[in-house]
């Protein structure tokens, strides 16, 4: 049989049988029917499910599910960040850094202790805990420069940070790996996903990012460019990031009926 991801064997799956997977969060179906329920050719007692373990394949990597409330939905890395944008303004940036530190660490803190920190989560903590320490030792002179592009910094940060993981594990690849089972890991179409859901995301923190520079430089519609286009773009990648791998493992359903 081929993956959900892609044409590449998968070794030992009998033919009809399609090994449940999720990207980002998605919840996997059962192995053997394709969307809507349909067969996709196993015969009942084939061994499809124990193509990937049946009902007891766990939804997780060899080393075990992530225990954090962010393992497995790549949406949860984007919250301290989010955090930080709701509470930072020209007087609260120090505490919209500690908010944004508190949620990191509760977040991300049990991956990190397990020793298995992703790059969002590092770049996170490390990011929130630089400014808390800039607020405490420097004066309020010396950090006009911060208080006025805090916000735009932070975003810069997530872009960079998104858009260096395609050199190296796309960041949304981190999460998938949660919830997808590790056969499917090397597939072309697994890689070929996550790099587009990647590229996205560091696209839309660069532009909210580029937003929010322009509005510090203009005298109206700052409304507009820090608030409503932001969150326009946020729930437009929510909604591609639950649709675009549906939208695969569709595709390679309608290849191996055909």
């Amino acid at each position: 049989m081929t993956s959900p991801y892609s044409d590449d064997p998968l070794p030992g799956a009998p033919p009809g049988a399609l090994p449940p997977h999720s990207v980002n969060g998605a919840r996997p179906r059962p192995a053997g029917t394709a969307l809507g329920g349909a067969p996709t050719g196993g015969a009942p007692g084939s061994g499809g499910d124990r193509a990937t373990g049946g009902a007891g394949q766990p939804d997780h990597g060899p080393d075990g599910p992530s225990r954090g409330p962010a393992g497995g939905n790549v949406l949860w890395a984007f919250a301290p960040w989010i955090v930080f944008a709701a509470v930072a303004g020209p007087s609260t940036w120090g505490l919209a850094a500690v908010a944004g530190l508190v949620t990191s660490l509760l977040l991300n803190g049990p991956d990190v202790l397990r020793g298995r920190p992703k790059i969002l989560e590092i770049v996170g903590i490390l990011f929130f805990a630089v400014v808390c320490v800039l607020a405490l030792v420097l004066d309020r002179d010396d950090l006009l420069w911060l208080e006025t592009y805090a916000q735009v910094i932070a975003n810069g940060v997530v872009a960079v940070a998104a858009l260096g993981s395609l050199a190296f594990v796309p960041f949304t690849e981190q999460y998938a790996r949660e919830s997808t089972p590790p056969a499917l890991w090397r597939t072309a179409a697994f890689k070929r996903t996550n790099r587009v859901l990647t590229a996205m995301w560091g696209s839309i923190f660069a532009v909210i990012a580029l937003l929010g520079l322009l509005a510090l430089h203009v005298s109206s519609g700052t409304d507009w460019l820090n608030w409503v286009l932001p969150v326009a773009l946020l729930v437009v990648g929510v909604k591609v990031t639950r649709w675009y791998p549906e939208q695969v493992r569709a595709r390679a359903v309608r290849q191996r009926l055909h």
